[in-house]
């Protein structure tokens, strides 16, 4: 299955400066290689166990980052295969993040993921409170560095109101980057990660600084592929 060169390069023109991210979830290690040939260097993978198969070895410019839900009890697997865990969702898994990162000899960098629509099958924080108590304990973690924020648009809502629901629940990231920022800043929040195959303009008419693209780039997807 190939690469679609043309989508890649309409993405690319459309985002403007805003990092385009392969999304290579159940795609072979061939297609992730071709998409690396096309110019792509961001990748994210949603589980463990396709990062453990396919990225044991990858070229030193190319950057991985894990997306999906990670499971505490696989945190030690993944923290020495990759540069960023964009699904930090809780204080407990900031904590075990931090000491496989120590054990590992590595600072890692984290972003932390707040449900902004509310949604109970999402993972994410769910409170300020929450997200702040987990700001404030990072500070005391020497393997951690945490770099922004990221959400993922709603899913369960009707069509018609997609689209207005999205920009919401991106405003209200964009404004809640604003609040750490005035909390906490001596920390860095430059990165703002929202938007993916069908919402990413709205992202990044909201400012994000980097969308995850799946199907338009590999095409559609082989289940039955995992490695």
């Amino acid at each position: 299955m190939g690469i679609n060169l043309e989508a890649i390069r309409r993405i690319q023109s459309e985002i403007g400066t805003t990092r385009l991210m392969a999304v290579s979830k159940t795609r072979s290690v061939e297609e992730i290689m071709a998409a690396y040939d096309a110019g792509l260097r961001l990748f994210g993978e949603n589980h463990v166990q396709e990062i453990v198969a396919k990225f044991q070895s990858r070229p030193s410019d190319m950057e991985l980052h894990m997306i999906g839900h990670l499971q505490s009890n696989k945190v030690n697997k993944v923290v020495p295969l990759v540069d960023m865990i964009e699904s930090v969702d809780s204080l407990s898994l900031l904590t075990k993040i931090d000491g496989a990162a120590q054990r590992c000899g590595k600072v890692i960098d984290v972003l932390l993921e707040y449900n902004t629509s509310n949604e109970e099958a999402k993972s994410g924080f769910v409170t300020k409170e929450e997200l702040f108590d987990t700001l404030e304990a990072s500070k005391d973690m020497k393997n951690i560095r945490v770099r922004g924020l990221m959400t993922v648009g709603p899913v369960d809502c009707p069509v018609e109101k997609k689209e207005e629901l999205t920009d919401k629940a991106f405003k209200e990231l964009v404004e809640l980057r604003s609040e750490c920022v005035r909390k906490y800043p001596e920390m860095d929040f430059g990165i703002l990660s929202m938007g993916m195959s069908g919402d990413y303009m709205i992202g990044v008419r909201n400012g994000s600084t980097e969308v995850r693209i799946g199907t338009a780039i590999f095409g559609p997807r082989d289940y039955g592929n995992k490695a």
